[in-house]
């Protein structure tokens, strides 16, 4: 009879390296830190790797001495630019990163690229400058009970994963141009969060990049979440929130170029725009294809409550006769009388 090894657990306390005690442990261990504030970057190089904290909040991880060799750049950032926690290695799959926070960083809070199997769970993501949660180019993402805040980008973002198997669920976002960023990625459940004081709560977007991979958006579900307050301005400052981008205010769902998209039982009230935005409504549904994008269609709007939103709740641009809606309640739409939305049509 033989006996299959555990694997290790390795613990480490503030003063100690977190980088080299991830590099010696090895393929399917467990990190775990203490309570205490840790000044570092760090690379994970090994699959199934587990790094866990003692709560976010009690464990704190800041930007401080040198970033790993070898640690690939951010995505579209400068090479002055440094995120948290990187998980982009050729081979790594596999990572758990649970109760912890990770603050201050110029790129993105965690940044993960060309990975699979990842489990980001009770984190908090706060006041990175350019994303919170950012995962690029990789699939079986889960992001569970996060609070992602106080980025210039995404709060939780996903971006090209052509098949992300994403599970987006009971996060908090706010403060960001997007709190949740569906961007050219396909088959994510972005469900139960809470999405408030970004520019918009949720953006699915379809719109090719040059130089990047082809886009899409499709086959993505947006249900039961508290969507309310969105109403940032982005896309306005040069260097401010959502630079680069159109400008965007007061959004709740954003679908553009989004293809079989449902959003069902969400409640999205209370969006007030406060700067302009290329985006009408709190739920707005438009073609992308001036970008390089597609059409807007076969998307589905179900049992919503929209209500308490300026200057519309819903604002239908493009492709009204390839979207389905049914008993949501809604106050002021664009075109008016869209069959499936009235004041008295749902819960």
């Amino acid at each position: 009879m033989s006996l299959a090894q555990a694997p290790a657990e390795t613990v480490v306390r503030p003063g100690e390296s977190i980088q080299q005690a991830l590099d010696s442990a090895g393929a399917g261990a467990t990190v775990r830190l203490t309570e205490g504030t840790y000044a570092e970057h760090l690379l994970i190089r090994h699959s199934g790797v587990t790094l866990v904290g003692d709560g976010a909040e009690r464990t704190v991880l800041i930007p401080g001495g040198t970033a790993p060799d070898g640690i690939p750049e951010l995505t579209d950032a400068t090479t002055e630019v440094s995120s948290g926690i990187v998980i982009h290695a050729e081979g790594v799959t596999g990572i758990t990163l649970r109760g912890l926070t990770v603050q201050g960083f110029s790129g993105a809070g965690v940044y993960a690229h060309t990975t699979s199997d990842l489990d980001f769970e009770d984190l908090v993501v706060r006041d990175n400058e350019l994303w919170g949660v950012y995962v690029r180019e990789s699939g079986g993402v889960r992001v569970l009970r996060c609070t992602a805040s106080g980025s210039r980008y995404g709060g939780i973002a996903l971006s090209f994963c052509s098949r992300s198997d994403a599970l987006i669920e009971d996060n908090d976002t706010f403060d960001n141009a997007f709190g949740i960023f569906v961007d050219n990625a396909s088959f994510a459940q972005v469900r139960r969060n809470r999405s408030h004081g970004n520019a918009a709560g949720v953006l699915v977007l379809n719109q090719a990049y040059p130089g990047e991979p082809p886009g899409g958006a499709t086959d993505n579900l947006v249900a039961d979440n508290d969507l309310y307050d969105n109403g940032l301005s982005a896309g306005v400052e040069p260097e401010g929130l959502g630079a680069a981008g159109p400008p965007i205010s007061g959004v709740g769902v954003g679908l553009i170029g989004a293809c079989r998209t449902t959003v069902v039982g969400n409640r999205i009230v209370d969006h007030r725009p406060s700067g302009p935005s290329v985006i009408g409504g709190a739920v707005a549904m438009a073609s992308s294809t001036e970008w390089g994008g597609g059409e807007v269609a076969d998307n589905k709007v179900l049992w919503n409550r929209i209500t308490g939103n300026e200057p519309l709740d819903v604002d239908v641009s493009d492709g009204l006769e390839r979207q389905y809606f049914e008993n949501n309640v809604v106050d002021r739409t664009s075109p008016e009388h869209i069959e499936g939305c009235s004041s008295g049509g749902a819960r």
